[in-house]
């Protein structure tokens, strides 16, 4: 049997299966729910109007994702497995049910307010006990199969969307998600034990560092309502001043939010969290392809949403097969992924604002474009979240897990909220001409963090083989001393 086999067997032992299914599943709950309000945006907008507010479905999301990311280990320890898993579920529930329900836009937000703080918590945990659950030879493996809900997500997700969207039953698609949720909450009471076995200390919240980072998301967020530049750019600057104290903060306070020293340039784990982000941010503009496609090239709400998975189907394709590289060929994979990444955008700066004479030849080339940003992002992927627990201290291992979802929700809501400022600005709600006008600078300028992650990408390889090389002298000097 081969190494790669024998891994997966492993991670699917009678010992592991029942926490690996709980895991992933918690995360493909997540996961489906963004593709499916992807997929079913348009509609949604469509009858109960907001189109100005189209970005903050997601921003909301994904800020309250944070908080849930960020408070994971807190009610990890008061609640134990079971109980902050239970907990989760009913809070992704009640979002769910207020978005079944809602009469217009600001109710929807809050809907997805709450099942962002919800999934966020599903998410976040999943990440947090892997290094609890799993020996750390399975660690990328559970990384892999946890991503890898993205892909189910993408099958499922356009489906439930696009068919409640073109049967003009969006609400259901919302519906649909209660008896779902419900059946998880039922495995985890079978599954999860009620406490953990070893009582982790109790730590104050940084309460400061949070608000900093969702502020941030927030300005910029509200920043994108305007049609003025000025504010557009107002915002950003006042996010840029937020996170730089926030830096500042994490350096001074003694409760952080993230592993000690880890905003250091000089920490192997700063390139890392800035790769990361930067890859997510990246991939930000895929939150209005959907619409982009039903407006400008005449997709159904279902074959949008296919469509667009396209880049969720490129990740989870890339992250498992590169999950059992090692050595040279993860770090390859590191410097690859944003560098594919930027060229998946480019060929969609040049096939979604422009409709060539055949129609399938422009369809094929956005699908190429959206699988290969994807791939680029999962290439990487499991090697740059392992490589955080193991540079973490290991006395900042659990914060280090939690951290994972705090950056990437934090890259994935930042995103977002780019994409508004820049599809409002460049005038998305005003007929094809502004919406094509859109397409054209949120690739062109989505682009550009995806060539700076393979350049911070390259540096912090550089530095951890220089490292690797100093330590294997060290070892040879000290065995032959």
């Amino acid at each position: 049997m081969s190494e790669s086999q024998s891994g997966w067997k492993d991670l699917f032992s009678a010992e592991n299966r029942g926490s690996a299914i709980t895991l992933s599943a918690g995360v493909a709950l997540y996961a489906t729910n963004s593709y499916i309000v992807i997929t079913i945006l348009p509609s949604v907008v469509q009858d109960i109007g907001g189109l100005a507010w189209y970005a903050w479905n997601t921003t909301l999301y994904v800020v309250c994702s944070i908080l849930g990311s960020a408070l994971s280990a807190r009610l990890m320890r008061t609640a134990g497995p079971r109980g902050s898993y239970l907990m989760a579920t009913g809070i992704f529930i009640a979002g769910a049910a207020l978005c079944t329900v809602a009469p217009s836009m600001p109710v929807l937000l809050i809907g997805r307010a709450l099942q962002g703080l919800g999934g966020g918590f599903l998410f976040a945990l999943s990440y947090a006990m892997i290094n609890l659950l799993f020996k750390e030879s399975l660690w990328p493996r559970a990384m892999a199969l946890i991503s890898a809900m993205w892909g189910i997500a993408t099958l499922v997700g356009p489906a439930v969307g696009g068919i409640f969207a073109e049967l003009h039953a969006w609400r259901w698609a919302f519906g649909l998600l209660l008896p779902v949720t419900s059946l998880f909450g039922l495995w985890v009471w079978r599954i999860l034990p009620k406490s953990q076995r070893e009582k982790q200390p109790e730590e104050p919240l940084p309460l400061m560092q949070l608000a900093l980072l969702t502020g941030a998301v927030l300005v910029v967020s509200a920043g994108s309502l305007s049609s003025h530049g000025l504010i557009n750019l107002l915002g950003f600057v006042i996010a840029v001043v937020m996170i730089l104290i926030l830096r500042h903060r994490e350096f001074t306070a003694n409760v952080r939010l993230l592993p000690r020293n880890a905003l250091r340039r000089s920490s192997p784990l700063y390139g890392l969290y800035l790769v990361m982000s930067l890859l997510i941010i990246g991939l930000g503009c895929e939150l209005f392809v959907p619409y982009l496609l039903q407006h400008l090239h005449g997709q159904t709400p279902l074959a949008a949403g296919y469509i667009t998975a396209a880049a969720a189907a490129g990740w989870t394709l890339s992250e498992v097969a590169s999950s059992g590289w090692t050595g040279r060929r993860a770090d390859n994979a590191i410097v690859s992924g944003p560098l594919i990444l930027a060229v998946g955008l480019l060929l969609l700066l040049f096939t979604v604002p422009v409709a060539f004479g055949m129609p399938w030849l422009n369809i094929s080339g956005v699908v190429l474009g959206l699988t290969l940003a994807g791939f680029g992002i999962g290439l990487g992927w499991p090697h740059l979240l392992t490589r955080v627990l193991q540079q973490a201290p290991e006395e900042d291992r659990e914060k280090a897990g939690a951290s994972i979802t705090v950056v990437q929700s934090f890259a994935s809501a930042l995103g977002a909220a780019l994409a508004g400022t820049v599809a409002n600005f460049s005038g998305v709600n005003q007929g094809d001409a502004g919406a094509a006008n859109a397409a054209f600078w949120m690739f062109l300028l989505f682009a550009v963090p995806a060539f700076l992650a393979v350049w911070i990408a390259l540096r912090s390889v550089r530095a951890r083989q220089r490292n690797a090389g100093v330590n294997e002298t060290l070892s040879t000097d000290l065995s032959q001393g």
